[in-house]
C-alpha cells in the first residue's frame, strides 16, 4: 500500500526541513500573554485571545446571520456551482470563520462557489451538541434558500482538524435527520477529529515522532470542554464520533493528514471505513507534515 507518490517522497526533506524552521516561527505566533490563568475557562479564553492574533480578515467577506448563526460568505460572479459550508478548526473550543477567509474566497473565485462559513458555537460556555446543532441548522436553511439566494443548493460540507469533524458529524445528519443525501456532492475533511474517545496517535502513539502544533494533553482538554463528564464509550458514540458511525449512502469524500499530525490515525481509521461502506474516497497523507500543515510554505 502506497499512501503517497514517489514524487511526493521526494519532497519528504524539504518538507521535514519546512517544518522544522517554521515550527519556532508558529510557536512565537501563537505564544500567550502571561501566565495562564488558574480557571478552564480562563485559559479557553486566553488562548482565544491569543489565536485571534493570527487572524487576516478580508474585506470581500460578506457577514450574515444564516439560521440564527453567524456566518462569512463569499460570492462568485453569476450562479453557484455549488455551496460550499465550511466549518473552521480550533477544537471545539477556539478559532472563528476569519481563520478560512484566503482560502474561502480562493474556492469562490476558482470554482465559482458559494461559500459559507459557519461561525458556530464553541465548548465549554456551548458544548456538545451546540456545534453540530448548528451547523446542521444552517445546511438546512442552504437546502431550502441556496437556490434562491445563490443559484444553487448542492452542497459540499468541509473543514480542517474540528471543522473536518464538523463536517462528518453535519454530513451524517443531513443523510438522517434531513433525507438530504442527494443535496450532498462532496466532503473535504482536513485533518479531522473523528474520535472523540483519542484515537493511538491522539495519545502520543505516533508513526513519526516529529513536531507538531497538537499534544495529547491539548486534545484533552479540548474534549474535557466539549464533552464533559463523558467517558470514553460515550465520547464514542456514534453521534459523538463519526468514526463509529454508520457510513453507508454518504457523499465521495476528500481526505487529507500529515504523517506527524497527531490525528494522523482518525483519518486513517476513516478513510477505509468510508471507502468499504461505498462511498468514494481520495486519500492524501503527506510525509513529514504537521497538523495545520496547510501553515507551511512547501
Amino acid at each position: 500500500m502506497q499512501l503517497w507518490t514517489d514524487e511526493i517522497e521526494a519532497m519528504r526533506p524539504e518538507a521535514r526541513a519546512v517544518v522544522d524552521a517554521g515550527m519556532a516561527l508558529v510557536a512565537e505566533a501563537f505564544a500567550s500573554d502571561g501566565e495562564p490563568p488558574k480557571d478552564l475557562l480562563g485559559q479557553v479564553q486566553q488562548m482565544r485571545r491569543t489565536f485571534e492574533r493570527t487572524f487576516a480578515p478580508l474585506p470581500e467577506a460578506i457577514v450574515r446571520d444564516i439560521a440564527g448563526v453567524s456566518c462569512r460568505t463569499f460570492l462568485p460572479d453569476g450562479p453557484a456551482s455549488a455551496v460550499y459550508v465550511h466549518f473552521h478548526g480550533g477544537g471545539m473550543v477556539i478559532g472563528a470563520p476569519e481563520m478560512g477567509d484566503t482560502g474561502n474566497l480562493d474556492l469562490s473565485r476558482r470554482f465559482g462557489m458559494a461559500v459559507v462559513s459557519v461561525g458556530y458555537r464553541k465548548a465549554p460556555e456551548h458544548p456538545f451538541p451546540a456545534g453540530p446543532d448548528d451547523g446542521i441548522a444552517v445546511v438546512k436553511w442552504v437546502i431550502e434558500n441556496g437556490l434562491a439566494e445563490y443559484g444553487s443548493n448542492r452542497i459540499i460540507v468541509g473543514g480542517e482538524s474540528a471543522g473536518g469533524y464538523m463536517a462528518a458529524a453535519v454530513a451524517l445528519r443531513m443523510r438522517d435527520e434531513l433525507n438530504a443525501s442527494d443535496n450532498l456532492i462532496g466532503a473535504n475533511l482536513v485533518f479531522g477529529v473523528h474520535d472523540w474517545g483519542h484515537s493511538p496517535s491522539q495519545r502520543g502513539v505516533r508513526v513519526l515522532d516529529g513536531p507538531d502544533l497538537l499534544t495529547p494533553e491539548g486534545m484533552a482538554m479540548f474534549g474535557d470542554c466539549y464533552l464533559p463528564g463523558m467517558s470514553i464509550e460515550e465520547r464514542r458514540s456514534p453521534n459523538v464520533s463519526p468514526l463509529f458511525a454508520d457510513l453507508q449512502n454518504l457523499c465521495p469524500a476528500f481526505m487529507s493528514v500529515g504523517t506527524a499530525d497527531h490525528l494522523l490515525d482518525d483519518t486513517l481509521m476513516l478513510a477505509p471505513r468510508w471507502a468499504a461502506a461505498g462511498n468514494g474516497v481520495e486519500l492524501f497523507v503527506a510525509p513529514e507534515m504537521p497538523h495545520g500543515f496547510q501553515a507551511f510554505p512547501c
